[in-house]
């Protein structure tokens, strides 16, 4: 059975390029355009990874990851942050919300993958 990820991201562009590069290599993709919206599909399918966007409507990626890392039944599920925001503060406050890996687009397609590949 392939292994599930949720890509939020609210970039068209983006969400195409992490969905295609995703799919090629088997894995089943869900999507979701804004926090509110993730929070409840992660909710509802668990999935196995997370590829979260930070700057999105609604909730940032910074409060989703807080709220799922600190919600018993989603706690263990990975998350990687997927983000233009490429300051060193970001990166330690992503982390610090819970994120187990933070990611700066743009990013390769290999680099993506090796990233995924290792936490899930």
């Amino acid at each position: 059975m392939p292994k599930t990820v949720l890509v939020v991201d609210d970039s068209p562009t983006e969400m195409h390029l992490i969905v295609s590069t995703l799919q090629k290599k088997g894995y089943k993709v869900m999507t979701s355009v804004d926090g509110d919206e993730a929070i409840q599909k992660i909710a509802q399918e668990r999935p196995d990874l997370i590829l979260l966007d930070v700057v999105m409507p609604k909730k940032n990626g910074f409060q989703v990851c807080r709220q799922i890392k600190t919600t018993p039944a989603t706690k263990d599920i990975k998350i990687i942050m997927c983000t233009s925001k490429n300051q060193e503060f970001d990166r330690v406050w992503g982390l610090k919300q819970g994120a187990d890996e933070y990611l700066t687009k743009p990013f390769k397609e290999q680099e993506l993958l090796d990233v995924v590949a290792r936490h899930i």
